[in-house]
């Protein structure tokens, strides 16, 4: 029997779950504060789990907004200097560095963002992929796969917290709103779902699937 190849299973994507922190809900002119990626593996059984995870703290861009409301609730202080936080352009470009490698690795095409209301993450990330001027992306501009539709469908359930619970994943509500925690919370109920649908023969290696008709 061929080993399980990540390549086939999204259909030449790799998937990396990322997390943002923000000032606000516009990706425009709100600033991007917080972001981290969760690369994923597979194992030669064609199981899907954790890697590694990459996080930075994000410079406000020049001119944005900083709503005092998100900053409550993320509890995030733009103007510590303990963030250690660097511009938007040196964070994606460390972040899609690893990507590649990872993509590459598993001879996949392209990326494929997995996050949790995966419209939110994907617009500040292409808004700040557009300020900082970077021209290749390893991610698809517009493809994501969106955690909360899919622990709808499989567990019943939406919000992170529930959906992880029901998955049997723990969760710590006192560290959540970090990107840190947050995607790597996002990235082991990712695979816990890609992983029990494969168990519940939901898919095959192609190659299996044929051998079976």
């Amino acid at each position: 029997m061929p080993q399980p190849q990540l390549k086939n299973r999204f259909r030449g994507y790799y998937p990396v779950v990322i997390d943002v922190e923000t000032a606000g809900f516009d990706p425009q002119k709100n600033a991007l504060l917080e972001i981290a990626a969760t690369l994923t593996e597979m194992s030669d059984d064609g199981e899907l789990y954790c890697g590694e995870t990459i996080q930075f703290n994000i410079e406000p861009f020049e001119g944005s907004v900083l709503e005092q409301s998100a900053l409550e609730f993320n509890g995030i202080d733009p103007s510590n200097p303990l963030r250690a936080a660097v511009d938007e352009r040196t964070a994606l470009q460390e972040i899609f560095k690893q990507i590649r490698k990872r993509q590459k690795h598993y001879s996949c095409q392209r990326s494929v963002m997995v996050a949790h209301n995966s419209a939110f993450d994907m617009g500040f990330v292409n808004a700040a992929i557009a300020r900082a001027n970077i021209k290749r992306s390893p991610l698809h501009p517009f493809v994501s796969f969106d955690t909360t539709s899919l622990a709808g469908l499989t567990l019943g359930q939406t919000v992170l917290v529930k959906a992880c619970k029901a998955a049997g994943i723990e969760f710590d509500n006192k560290e959540a709103h970090s990107a840190l925690y947050d995607t790597q919370k996002t990235a082991e109920l990712f695979c816990y779902m890609v992983n029990k649908w494969k168990s519940l023969g939901g898919w095959q290696e192609p190659e299996e699937a044929a051998a079976d008709k």
